[in-house]
């Protein structure tokens, strides 16, 4: 049984703000696409990768090391299993030879740096962008931690003094929030990474260091599915705190900042 039998309900009768057509899962639904693209945004940005090459290191050992620099100088292994998807030898070479060259906590200061001036950068003539970080803030604070080990220390991090900065930095603390749920609904639907992976981006393999290998079977792609739909529901406590208002800000900024981005 879906968790929206519990929690939807439970949270349209204690939030008289909330519509009944509104639905936090409805919001969800919308919202998390979006965020996804837009959260993820600066990683090799042209600035993200000038910046990473004069630290001395290449666009994607500065990804993974800014990324997961908030977890400090831990194993590969850890790095792996906070963030998800790719291989382990490949998160072996990229996060060991990144961390030879600058101390994990370094880069993620720097990361996050990065990630506030692409905000400042694109969003600045955005209107509410206070009351959006404010909004989003409610749900951030909201998400139990347990088991969501990257997310809870990207969400650690200090927030931004300046709007646009907070702005992109709280939609990628969003994005990391869906995606280290994400990683326990896979575990619970019975799928492996890389299985998720190849469900996922069949394309993209090479990328995150997985090669030929099995094709996902219809019983995967079933899993998989029910791994999105946990994932979502899992999803709906935190979303729930916010009002119908504050949901229908948090929606119609992000997408006027896909429509930036896409220009």
């Amino acid at each position: 049984m879906h968790l929206i039998a519990v929690y939807g309900n439970l949270s349209i009768s204690q939030n008289p703000q909330r519509r009944i057509s509104m639905a936090p899962i409805q919001l969800i639904n919308e919202a998390s696409p979006i965020i996804a693209g837009i959260g993820g945004a600066f990683y090799f940005d042209e600035a993200t990768v000038n910046r990473g090459k004069a630290l001395g290191l290449d666009g994607f050992r500065f990804y993974m090391l800014g990324r997961c620099g908030v977890l400090g100088d831990v194993e590969a292994e850890v790095v792996e299993s906070a963030m998800g998807y790719f291989s382990t030898a490949t998160v072996q070479k990229i996060w060991n030879s990144a961390k030879n060259v600058l101390p994990p906590r370094v880069a993620g200061h720097e990361y996050m740096l990065c990630s506030q001036n692409f905000g400042v950068e694109k969003f600045s003539t955005l209107p509410h962008l206070k009351e959006y970080v404010a909004a989003t803030k409610k749900i951030i604070a909201a998400q139990e931690r347990s088991s969501l080990a990257l997310f809870s220390g990207i969400a650690a991090e200090p927030i931004s003094k300046n709007p646009a900065g907070a702005a992109m930095q709280v939609t990628s603390v969003l994005r990391e929030m869906r995606g280290s749920i994400h990683l326990s609904a896979l575990f619970s639907s019975g799928i492996t990474a890389e299985m998720a992976h190849r469900v996922k981006r069949p394309n993209e393999t090479s990328f995150f260091g997985w090669e030929d290998g099995p094709t996902p079977t219809e019983d995967d792609r079933s899993n998989w599915r029910k791994a999105e739909a946990l994932t979502d529901d899992l999803l709906i406590p935190a979303w729930s705190t916010v009002s119908d208002s504050e949901g229908d800000l948090i929606l119609s900024t992000v997408k006027k900042m896909q429509a930036i981005l896409a220009n």
